[in-house]
This record gives C-alpha cells, sequence and structure tokens, in this order.
C-alpha cells in the first residue's frame, strides 16, 4: 500500500498524530486484534448509524473521549446516561434552524459569547467576530446537507485525518445502545432536525456484551 494512502504519516500530520494519540490507537488495535480477532473494534473506525436512534449522551465517568476510540471496556461505565435532547447545543441548533431564532439569543451562543469575554477561545474562537464566521459556516453546513439529503463522511471533507476521527463520537453500551459523547455536536445536531436515516460516525468505546453479541457488525454493516 503506498505511502500517500495513510494521511497521518506524512511528516506535516506528525504532531497531530501526537495530539489525536494515534500512536497509543495504533497499540490498541494491534491488541484488539490478537484479543479479539479480525473483526475487533479499531480506533476511529467509522460506523453508520440511524441518527433517530440516537438518544442518549454518556453521562459517566471517567471522561470517555476521542482518545479512548476502539477501546473495549467492560462494567457499568455505560449505564449513567441522559437524553440526547436535553443537551445545550442540539436545544440551540433546534431553535434556530427549526424556530428560526437567531444564533445570537440562543443559549449556546450566550454561553460562548461569556468564555470569551472571560479569556477563552471556545471553539477556537478568540473574538464574538470569529464566532459569528463560525456559525455563518454552520448555516452553510445544514443548507448543503439538506440539499444532499446526507451527511459527509469525514473522508469526504478537505480535512480528512485518518478514518472517521473528528466525526460524531458514539459509544456502544452493552445492549447496543448509542451514547453520543463529546465531539461532532453540531453535526449530529444537523443530522438529528433533518432526520437522516443514515450518518457517519467515529466509533467510541464498546462494552464487551455489544461485540460478543454482534451489535458491532450491525453498525458495521449499516
Amino acid at each position: 500500500m503506498a505511502f500517500t494512502d495513510h494521511p497521518t504519516l506524512y511528516p506535516s500530520n506528525w504532531i497531530r498524530d501526537l495530539h489525536a494519540q494515534v500512536p497509543r490507537k495504533v497499540v490498541r488495535d494491534l491488541w484488539n486484534r490478537l484479543r479479539y480477532g479480525p473483526g475487533a473494534p479499531l480506533s476511529d473506525e467509522l460506523i453508520r448509524v440511524d441518527a433517530r436512534d440516537v438518544n442518549h449522551t454518556y453521562a459517566g465517568k471517567p471522561a470517555l473521549r476521542r482518545q479512548q476510540s476502539g477501546m473495549v471496556l467492560g462494567g457499568d461505565w455505560d449505564l449513567p446516561r441522559r437524553s440526547v435532547e436535553e443537551g445545550r447545543k442540539l436545544l440551540s441548533c433546534r431553535l434556530h434552524f427549526e424556530g428560526g431564532t437567531p444564533w445570537r439569543d440562543t443559549p449556546l451562543f450566550q454561553k460562548l459569547l461569556t468564555e470569551i469575554a472571560e479569556g477563552k477561545t471556545p471553539d477556537d474562537c478568540a473574538t464574538e467576530e470569529e464566532l459569528v464566521t463560525r456559525y455563518q459556516r454552520l448555516d452553510a453546513v445544514f443548507e448543503e446537507t439538506r440539499r444532499r439529503g446526507r451527511l459527509l463522511s469525514r473522508a469526504e471533507l478537505p480535512e480528512y485525518f485518518r478514518r472517521e476521527h473528528g466525526g460524531i463520537l458514539l459509544h456502544v453500551g452493552r445492549d447496543g445502545t448509542l451514547l453520543r459523547a463529546g465531539g461532532g455536536a453540531h453535526r449530529f445536531a444537523i443530522a438529528r432536525i433533518l432526520n437522516l436515516p443514515k450518518i457517519p460516525a467515529q466509533l467510541g468505546v464498546v462494552h464487551p456484551q455489544a461485540f460478543y453479541g454482534g451489535l458491532l457488525n450491525r453498525l458495521r454493516e449499516a
């Protein structure tokens, strides 16, 4: 396989590799393959789900983020959950896209403005102007997705890095329940509002009962 088939191998991406913990993920993939066989979960793996089937957000501890993508983890971590509809981002997107509320008047925008005033840089925005520009781009993404009728995978985007890294992050609970976690919240909100039947997502943590029950294969076949 050619060097160009692996964007993360370019020297310009090495710093990003380290930040995304790609070396650790490669080791995890190897360990998973040895322990669980050829069908083992892969870090940053692409799965496809119905946005209407994602009804819960992971609410447990410890925090499980993109760095743990592809991890098989036992225990009761998957039991604490809350409704995705309670999330500030989804609520604010509904207010804007369905109700016509200006971004500035949504709870999310006001929260981000407060953080900027405190000297923080939420979503890499250091000024109100940058925040306005970011949400103008989100408006464009919404309209493009509505016209297209589907959400693009990370591999179809200019900023493609590795597999589905950077996409909508979903953990898989013991019974196959999909648990949304930090990552891709705006993209998920758009997919949810548009009732998209098949959306690309980044595999998060997988409960061993889900793996042994073949529930991960269903997401791969979707």
